[in-house]
C-alpha cells in the first residue's frame, strides 16, 4: 500500500481543477421598461431583488378593516388545496436540492455473499465481505451546475408558492366582498318587491274605482314580475359565490350575513416601481431563467471527460473462520476516466436545446414584467375612474330618488299615469344597485392592485 500516497499526488493537480465550471455564468436578465405610464410615474432605479428578499407581507388584506375577512384569510392558508400542491411541490423542489447535494460526497456501499458452488469436481464454499467508494471529482463543474440548477429551481417554487398564496388570498378577498354585494342586491330586490306589491294594490284599487285601466294594472303587474325575475338571477349568483367561498376554504361551508361594504381605499396618484420587485411571480420567473443558464452549462459539460476516483476493501475466504485472516484481505483504489467520444451529433443538439430553453425563461421573464407594468396602470386606472364613477353615481341616485317621490305624489293626485311612476321606481331601483356594483368594482380593484404591487399596503396608504 506504499503507493497510494503516489497516486494521490499525482491526482492533485487534476483535484485543483474542479474550480472551473463549464458553461457561461449567469447575470440576471434586464428588461425593458417605459419611464411613466398614463396614470403613474415609474418611479426609481428597476433592478432584480435577490433571493431572501422577496416577502409578502402578512395581513396585507387588513387595509379594508373587515373583521370576517381576517378570519377567513387565516383559514384559507391552512385549508385551501391549491396551496397545498404549492406547498407540497415546494417540499419536493427542497428535496432536489439535497439530493444534488448529495452528489458532493462520495458513494459508499457494502455487501455480504455467501455461495456455494461447484468447479472442477469439487463442491466448496465461499464467503465474503466488501465496501466500496466511489466519488466524482468535479473537473468541469457538473454537480456544482446541477446544484445551481437544483436551488435556483427551489427558489423559483418557493417563489410560486408565495405568488399562489397571494392569489389565493386576493381571490378569496374578492370573492367575499361579491358575495357581500350579491346580499345587499338582494335586500334591494326584497325591498322593491315590497314597493311592487304596494304599488300594483293601489292600482287594483284605482281600477276598481274607474280612476285607471287596465293597462295600469298590467304594467304594475309586469314590474313585479320583472323584479322576481331578477331576484331569482341574483340569488343564483349569491349561490354560485359561496359555492366558490366553500371551495377557496376547502370544503367548509361558509355564510355570508347582511353587513355594508367596506370603504373603499383611496387609490394612490403614482405607485414606485421598486413594489413590483417584490412580485413572487417576478422574482419565479427570474429564478427559473438562472435554473435555464444552469442547463447550458450541464449540457457543455457531456463534452468532457467524466473523473470517478473509486476504492474497494473487503474480505474473502472459502473457510468462515478464515475470513479475517491476512490472506484473505483485498483491496483496490484508482482514478475511472470515461468519455464519449462520438454520439451522433446528440451533445450538440442538447447545448442547442439548453441555449433554446434560456431564451425562452428571459423571455417569460421580460414578459412578467412588462405585464406586472401594464396590470398595475389597469388597476389604477379602474381606482381613479371607478371613484369618479361612485361620485357622479351619487348624483344619478339622488337624482332619481326625487323624480319617483314626485311621481308617486303626482300619480295619488291623478295627474300623473301608473307608467311614470314605474319608470321612475325603476330607474331609482337601477340607480341603487348600480352603486352597489360600483362599489363592489372599486374594492375588487383595489384588492387586484394590492395584489399587483405584491401585497405592498403601501400601494394604496
Amino acid at each position: 500500500m506504499k503507493d497510494i500516497p503516489v497516486r494521490t499526488i499525482l491526482l492533485l493537480p487534476l483535484l485543483l481543477l474542479t474550480a472551473c465550471a463549464v458553461g457561461p455564468e449567469y447575470r440576471p436578465p434586464e428588461a425593458r421598461l417605459p419611464t411613466q405610464f398614463s396614470e403613474a410615474a415609474a418611479t426609481g432605479q428597476w433592478h432584480v431583488a435577490q433571493p431572501g428578499e422577496l416577502k409578502v407581507p402578512a395581513r396585507w388584506w387588513s387595509v379594508f378593516n373587515d373583521a370576517e375577512l381576517d378570519r377567513l384569510e387565516a383559514r384559507v392558508v391552512l385549508d385551501n388545496q391549491t396551496l397545498k400542491i404549492a406547498e407540497a411541490q415546494y417540499r419536493a423542489a427542497l428535496a432536489g436540492v439535497a439530493a444534488a447535494n448529495g452528489a458532493r460526497l462520495p458513494t459508499v456501499s457494502a455487501a455480504a455473499e455467501v455461495n456455494r458452488g461447484r468447479s472442477a469436481g469439487v463442491t466448496g464454499n465461499s464467503f465474503g465481505l466488501s465496501a466500496s467508494a466511489s466519488w466524482e471529482i468535479d473537473l468541469w463543474g457538473r454537480v456544482r451546475r446541477g446544484i445551481e440548477q437544483a436551488q435556483a429551481r427551489a427558489e423559483a417554487s418557493g417563489d410560486d408558492l408565495a405568488a399562489a398564496r397571494l392569489s389565493t388570498q386576493a381571490l378569496l378577498a374578492q370573492t367575499w366582498f361579491q358575495s357581500h354585494a350579491a346580499v345587499l342586491q338582494r335586500q334591494l330586490l326584497l325591498g322593491a318587491l315590497k314597493d311592487d306589491a304596494r304599488f300594483l294594490d293601489i292600482t287594483h284599487s284605482r281600477h276598481d274605482a274607474g280612476m285607471v285601466s287596465g293597462l295600469d294594472v298590467a304594467q304594475a303587474e309586469g314590474q313585479l314580475n320583472n323584479d322576481r325575475a331578477q331576484l331569482s338571477e341574483i340569488e343564483l349568483q349569491q349561490a354560485q359565490l359561496e359555492h366558490a367561498l366553500t371551495a377557496l376554504l376547502g370544503g367548509s361551508p361558509v355564510e355570508v350575513a347582511e353587513s355594508p361594504l367596506p370603504p373603499v381605499p383611496a387609490p394612490p396618484e403614482l405607485l414606485p416601481s421598486g413594489l413590483l420587485e417584490h412580485r413572487p411571480d417576478i422574482a419565479a420567473a427570474e429564478r427559473l431563467a438562472a435554473a435555464a443558464n444552469a442547463q447550458i452549462g450541464l449540457a457543455r459539460v457531456a463534452y468532457y471527460p467524466r473523473l470517478d476516483l473509486a476504492a474497494t476493501a473487503g474480505l474473502h475466504s472459502t473457510v468462515l473462520d478464515q475470513l479475517f485472516n491476512a490472506p484473505g484481505r483485498i483491496w483496490s483504489l484508482g482514478p475511472d476516466l470515461a468519455a464519449t467520444l462520438f454520439d451522433g451529433g446528440a451533445r450538440d443538439a442538447a447545448v442547442e436545446q439548453a441555449r433554446a430553453g434560456y431564451d425562452q425563461a428571459v423571455a417569460s421573464y421580460r414578459q412578467t414584467v412588462l405585464a406586472a407594468f401594464q396590470e398595475v396602470q389597469d388597476n389604477l386606472s379602474a381606482a381613479r375612474l371607478l371613484q369618479r364613477e361612485a361620485a357622479e353615481q351619487a348624483q344619478t341616485l339622488a337624482a332619481a330618488r326625487r323624480a319617483r317621490e314626485i311621481a308617486e305624489a303626482q300619480y295619488q293626485a291623478g295627474t300623473l299615469g301608473a307608467l311614470n311612476v314605474l319608470s321612475a321606481q325603476a330607474t331609482e331601483r337601477a340607480a341603487l344597485r348600480g352603486s352597489v356594483d360600483i362599489h363592489n368594482r372599486r374594492l375588487a380593484a383595489a384588492v387586484v392592485l394590492l395584489k399587483n404591487a405584491g401585497g405592498r399596503v403601501a400601494a394604496l396608504e
